[in-house]
């Protein structure tokens, strides 16, 4: 006997049933589904929301598989990227604040008239 596959929109309609109160007993005899597959449903949806019941060998709010006892490099990689990311962001959030720096400095020196001109020389022509 083979595994029966549920779509997607499938098991969020019968999570979301569960979730409004729907006897878990009552939906696994009217779909004939283990109940407890129900609750899992149930709890993926709440847990991950849209990101929830991603499709066949793929994990529930876009984590990737990981083979056994690597979950811990997979974690080390996972906050490598994210600190990556952050430099990146931090970078430019430095770049931008010294634009403003240079512009408000520029406005100071050349005596403007309480509001700020910002078309700098540095960005080009504007479009």
């Amino acid at each position: 006997m083979s595994r029966r596959r549920f779509p997607k929109e499938f098991k969020t309609a019968v999570a979301q049933r569960l979730l409004r109160g729907v006897s878990g007993s009552v939906l696994a005899r009217e779909l004939d589904v283990k109940r407890a597959k129900l609750y899992e449903w149930a709890s993926q949806l709440e847990r991950h929301g849209d990101d929830a019941f991603p499709g066949p060998g793929r994990r529930p709010g876009g984590q990737q598989r990981v083979e056994r006892g690597r979950e811990g490099e997979a974690r080390v990689a996972a906050l490598e990227r994210k600190i990556g990311q952050q430099a990146v962001e931090i970078d430019f959030l430095q770049r931008a604040l010294r634009r403003v720096e240079d512009l408000r400095h520029e406005t100071l020196v050349s005596g403007g008239a309480g509001s700020a001109n910002l078309s700098s020389p540095r960005r080009g022509k504007a479009s």
